[in-house]
């Protein structure tokens, strides 16, 4: 097999600035990489719950809502919910900072401590306990894609959220504390280091190359799979085993910019790779983020920010080299983690 030939490579991402180091000797062969997390407890379980406030019939458990997505006459009330998360990490209800510097608290010098403003909802993607994200069809994958833009729409109206992160994490391990399947937002005050850091990078190499990052990728032996609208490829520098990156093929900033014939695209396809994921890896914990532009970045940022979702399944742990360099070591070279994706069958 090619990837019997490799030996170690570092490698250095053009998005988010990594360095990341190829180590096939890490790892059995990439074929045999499988996830040994505890099964999923909403895998093969009976629908609905009976300690599950997400299930239908149990909507008076939740925090309130904010809307939702009506099912066909004679189906269930509801297809979807997007409501305010119980537990929040930040809070709607805190007096939102009203310039930079406003609420801070004690701090060692050149450290801040704000109001912990903001807006944390969840997004219940199925009524039915026992239906996982890709056990939907493309429209009903395609109608959660334009749930998420529906309520990012709505934050950015409010004059204090400055970004708002879409995200999903499937499984304990990867920070999952309910069984049913949703995803998450957080609409924040501030604009996350790593989003500053991504665009820093990508606007380096628009500066050397004159081009977007994102928008065209050299090698076909990345990619996987792709639509009229959407690339997906496992990154040239992949950080993590098998990660996944979806892309549209247009230049775009915004992701809530979508329209419905891209959302029902991007959920055929977001749809079909992570059933390619469970089937190869045995259903790994995973976590996907959208990754898109700032609220009121400049007209000079646009041609270099470019949205895209990012798949992480995960199937090794972060160690020490990692947490203390930024640096990440992969035991699966993308060109293979590609082939064997796109080679199979879902």
């Amino acid at each position: 097999m090619a990837e019997a030939s490799r030996t170690s490579e570092a490698r250095r991402d053009a998005v988010f600035g990594r360095w990341v180091v190829f180590s096939p000797a890490r790892s059995r062969r990439p074929t045999d990489l499988k996830s040994h997390a505890p099964a999923n407890p909403s895998s093969g379980a009976g629908a609905p719950k009976p300690s599950c406030p997400f299930c239908q019939g149990r909507e008076s458990e939740c925090a309130p809502e904010i809307f939702r997505v009506p099912a066909p006459p004679d189906a269930s009330p509801w297809r979807i919910r997007v409501i305010e998360n119980l537990y929040p990490a930040l809070r709607r209800d805190a007096e939102p900072p009203e310039e930079a510097g406003e609420g801070e608290g004690e701090a060692a010098p050149g450290e801040r401590a704000v109001v912990g403003f903001g807006f944390h909802d969840v997004v219940i993607e199925t009524p039915r306990h026992d239906v996982r994200l890709w056990d939907l069809d493309a429209a009903g994958v395609g109608d959660v894609v334009l749930a998420y833009a529906r309520r990012v729409q709505q934050l950015m109206e409010h004059p204090a959220v400055k970004y708002v992160q879409v995200f999903k994490n499937h499984g304990a391990s990867a920070g999952a504390s309910m069984a049913h399947s949703h995803s998450q937002m957080l609409g924040t005050p501030f604009v996350p280091p790593s989003v500053t850091t991504r665009l820093n990078c990508m606007k380096e190499v628009f500066k050397r190359l004159g081009k977007c990052s994102l928008c065209e990728f050299q090698s076909k032996d990345i990619l996987v799979s792709e639509t009229h609208n959407f690339s997906a490829i496992v990154p040239f520098a992949a950080s993590y085993p098998f990660e996944i990156w979806i892309i549209p093929r247009q230049h775009s900033s915004y992701f809530h910019e979508i329209d419905k014939d891209m959302a029902l695209d991007l959920g055929s396809l977001l749809r079909t790779m992570l059933a390619k994921l469970s089937k190869q890896l045995n259903d790994p914990p995973f976590n996907f983020m959208i990754h898109t532009a700032p609220f009121g970045v400049s007209s000079s940022c646009l041609p270099y920010t470019h949205w895209f979702l990012q798949i992480v399944p995960q199937l090794s742990v972060i160690g020490g080299f990692e947490i203390g360099s930024g640096c990440y070591i992969n035991p699966v070279f993308p060109e293979d983690a590609a082939k064997i994706l796109r080679e199979l069958d879902c």
